[in-house]
């Protein structure tokens, strides 16, 4: 059985999924690292435990997908998409309710930019 590398999988790629493929990369890592730096942000700064495991959870999935593209994007994008989701169903209504950016108007539109971002990547090419 002969297992394509990722060399092979990223020659027969159109240019612009490539650049969709690396976009998505690079923000899953970017949404990663903010999510665990808000989690242990929120761990400091009110004692939360549940926003430490939270952030922690989110964003070793994130990097997961992250790591997972290009050679397994369904699975990345479902992870990816998962994660967003209950992202943004817990922060876009903190952020209508409270108005305050910090944290959940931040993790809000970057929940929502993944989601589409995730959707772009996903679509057939």
């Amino acid at each position: 059985m002969n297992v394509p590398t990722m060399a092979t999988i990223l020659e027969t790629l159109p240019l612009g999924v490539l650049a969709v493929v690396a976009t998505a990369k690079a923000y899953y890592l970017a949404f990663a690292v903010l999510s665990i730096a808000g989690g242990i942000m929120g761990y400091v700064k009110a004692k939360s435990a549940a926003s430490f495991l939270a952030g922690t959870i989110s964003g070793i999935l994130l990097i997961s997908a992250s790591y997972l593209l290009p050679e397994r994007p369904i699975l990345s994008g479902v992870i990816a998409l998962c994660v967003s989701v209950m992202l943004a169903g817990k922060f876009v209504p903190d952020f209508v309710h409270k108005k305050a950016f910090l944290p959940g108007g931040l993790m809000a539109v970057l929940s929502v930019a993944s989601i589409v971002l995730t959707i772009l990547a996903m679509l057939p090419k």
